[in-house]
């Protein structure tokens, strides 16, 4: 293994040599003065861009009353947040924290709760996908099953089986006497942006009520407007029991939040988990000010729209570059393009961002394609002008050889 040259910022990303001063809607500008159109988001977190006007007032407004209080006493953003949230979502009542994964470490422990509560203690165990991932904390970690970001830090935790994703017989025949609950995201991001099907969020829901399992969806990517529509299990119709969620949801600012059903929360009482900074006055300030530009009428219509758009944009350079790109994956503004064998993923991300473009790779040699929920068509055709570009300068060099 190649030895790191040991940096004050720990090296365990491998960070592109670019450093952004300020950013402004879709785009990010460099110390150099270069402007880069942002499809990366922040990786589907900057739901609104960069530096909204309402995002930006909401902050500066708390910031100078009140910053943080912890959880010992009542917080009353988080309180309308919570209550907001509810209202239009499956769930009951949620826990807020800092990020996704501490959203999915969440999660788990309310399943093997809710069990605990219901005589069944002898139940941890968690049926997760192949492909899928939920974050770098350690029962996170167990629970995506990729070998590559376990190597190292010891045994596995134990509790998690792995399915292969669409296929209902499989999960069935996993289920025993130690299942607690099954975790599945609605669209794969890290994975490929590999979707699941209506059909098998129907299957699991009525395998889980079959079994007395609880139903776990990882919105962490696709919540909050990103795929057209306020959740990405509003698609298919079928709701869970818990729901981790995050990334879209502070427009940058850091927040997360598992949810769920009265009926499945039913051990969460107090002293059963806790977060210091968790949902604090600053943090679901700047959410609430999220939640009401998503909820303003037709804005994740709008967002569908442009979505539906998109995809039709990306399907045609599948056809304009077939020695390019493969398929076009997604829906919303939660889509991503798969380069074919001779034109790696990580590649393609490089030739964009020389371009002008920035963009974040994820499994099966596919490139993400996430805009910022504000992005206009004039943003998108921008972007659809770039990767085309990007393709035709793959395709020159193939034909130089």
């Amino acid at each position: 293994m190649e030895k790191l040259v040991i940096t004050a910022v720990m090296p365990t990303y491998g960070r592109k040599d670019v450093v952004f001063e300020r950013g402004e809607g879709n785009y990010l500008y460099a110390t150099d003065g270069r402007r880069y159109l942002d499809f990366t988001s922040g990786i589907a977190v900057n739901a609104l861009g960069h530096c909204h006007p309402a995002l930006v007032k909401a902050l500066t407004e708390q910031g100078q009353k009140l910053w943080h209080t912890s959880n010992l006493f009542r917080i009353g953003n988080g309180e309308k947040l919570a209550k907001r949230l509810t209202e239009v979502s499956f769930a009951d009542t949620m826990f807020f924290c800092n990020s996704g994964a501490e959203a999915i470490e969440g999660g788990i422990k309310l399943i093997r709760k809710y069990q605990f509560m219901n005589g069944q203690p002898k139940r941890y165990k968690i049926i997760c996908f192949q492909a899928a991932f939920h974050g770098r904390l350690l029962n996170a970690l167990a629970a995506t099953g990729n070998e590559k970001y376990l190597e190292g830090f010891g045994p596995p935790a134990p509790g998690y089986k792995h399915a292969p994703l669409n296929n209902t017989n499989v999960v069935r025949d996993m289920v025993d006497d130690e299942t607690a609950g099954i975790l599945v995201e609605p669209i794969q991001g890290e994975g490929g942006i590999r979707a699941t099907t209506t059909q098998f969020l129907k299957d699991l829901r009525a395998i889980c009520d079959e079994f007395g399992l609880l139903l776990f969806y990882d919105e962490i990517h696709t919540g909050f407007g990103r795929t057209g529509k306020m959740w990405g299990y509003d698609w298919s119709g079928v709701k869970p029991d818990v729901a981790a969620i995050a990334k879209g949801m502070g427009g940058g600012f850091p927040i997360g939040a598992f949810m769920a059903t009265e009926k499945a929360a039913v051990g969460m009482v107090p002293g059963t988990h806790g977060s210091t900074y968790g949902g604090n006055p600053l943090a679901t300030g700047v959410a609430n000010a999220v939640l009401d530009e998503l909820l303003k009428p037709g804005f994740i219509d709008a967002v569908r729209e442009k979505g539906e758009y998109l995809k039709g944009q990306l399907e045609g350079l599948v056809k304009k570059h077939p020695k390019v790109y493969v398929e076009q994956r997604g829906m919303g503004f939660l889509q991503g393009i798969q380069c074919t064998p001779a034109v790696p993923a990580g590649d393609m991300v490089n030739r964009l961002q020389s371009l002008g473009m920035l963009v974040p790779p994820a499994g099966e040699n596919v490139v993400r394609i996430f805009p910022a929920l504000i992005a206009d068509k004039a943003a998108i055709d921008e972007g659809i002008d770039i990767l085309s570009k990007a393709a035709q300068s793959f395709e020159a060099a193939k034909a130089a050889e």
